[in-house]
């Protein structure tokens, strides 16, 4: 995906979209090819996103951190210059939120369609209750 513009581009993933791709490392490695930095924003704790890249080998450019998504965005935004900000996203509270930061907004399926990506459910650790474990390493 080049989306038809410049390769200088920031492209931040919220969280819920890389959790929905079927193969984030694959993702990543793609994006590298065609961005300049790259990272995940979520308002879930550091160490939820931490694990998550960590058992993904997905190695961030950025990540938002202890503060929130909007908060990361405009940091984000002020210490990577490239002359594209897109966000991937999952819902109409990211595309408000890109919006208000001045990023461009993608959806995670037109994003995916663009790019070759596969949408999916990635393996999740799971209890011995069956639940979702956000937070396993």
């Amino acid at each position: 995906m080049n989306g038809g513009g410049s390769s200088d581009m920031t492209l931040a993933f919220e969280l819920e979209a890389l959790q929905r791709l079927a193969d984030p490392e694959a993702v990543f490695s793609d994006a590298r090819t065609w961005t300049k930095y790259l990272g995940v924003v979520s308002e879930k704790p550091t160490y939820v996103v931490t694990n998550f890249t960590r058992k993904n080998r997905i190695r961030q450019d950025f990540f938002s951190g202890p503060r929130g998504k909007r908060e990361s965005l405009e940091n984000v935004k002020r210490q990577f210059d490239t002359d594209r900000h897109v966000f991937v996203g999952t819902s109409a509270e990211d595309e408000a939120l890109a919006e208000a930061v001045d990023w461009e907004y993608l959806p995670l399926e037109t994003a995916a369609e663009a790019a070759g990506w596969t949408i999916g459910d990635p393996e999740q650790p799971t209890t011995a209750s069956g639940e979702s474990r956000d937070d396993w390493p």
